[in-house]
């Protein structure tokens, strides 16, 4: 089995808030990223394709293809947006990374086979800091 990765880049806001949750409570839970005033990231977001070449080309999946397709698929609709206002996937979802990272894999899981016919979405990780990231695997 290989595996392919491909790593792209968005910046975006959010804010860690529970409505169903006091203020004071939210800050005790969320600390700093419950700010009102929303905070941001620059963030990584690594996908990784597993599956066998294609014996025509030698490819899992075109990586030039992949990255188009994350690009306008995922990052165009995160990057310098607001996680919380501005992301139709995210309306109504708390905008942690898990939530968030687990999303893109719907939508990544959807489009991958307009680019590959070999290859299977393995993982999708999503760095919020150079020490933070969440990893996703469908399950």
């Amino acid at each position: 089995m290989i595996y392919i990765s491909r790593k792209e880049h968005f910046n975006a806001a959010h804010k860690l808030y529970n409505p169903k949750w006091t203020k004071e409570k939210n800050a005790e839970v969320f600390g700093p990223c419950a700010n009102e005033n929303w905070h941001g990231h620059n963030f990584e977001l690594i996908v990784t394709v597993k599956g066998k070449p294609d014996p025509d080309t030698g490819f899992v999946a075109d990586l030039k293809k992949l990255s188009t397709m994350i690009r306008e698929e995922v990052i165009e609709k995160l990057d310098h947006k607001n996680l919380n206002m501005d992301v139709d996937f995210m309306q109504g979802k708390l905008a942690s990374c898990e939530n968030l990272v687990m999303e893109i894999w719907k939508i990544l899981e959807a489009k991958l086979p307009s680019v590959t016919s070999y290859g299977k979405l393995h993982s999708v990780r999503l760095y919020e800091t150079p020490r933070n990231y969440v990893e996703y695997f469908g399950e």
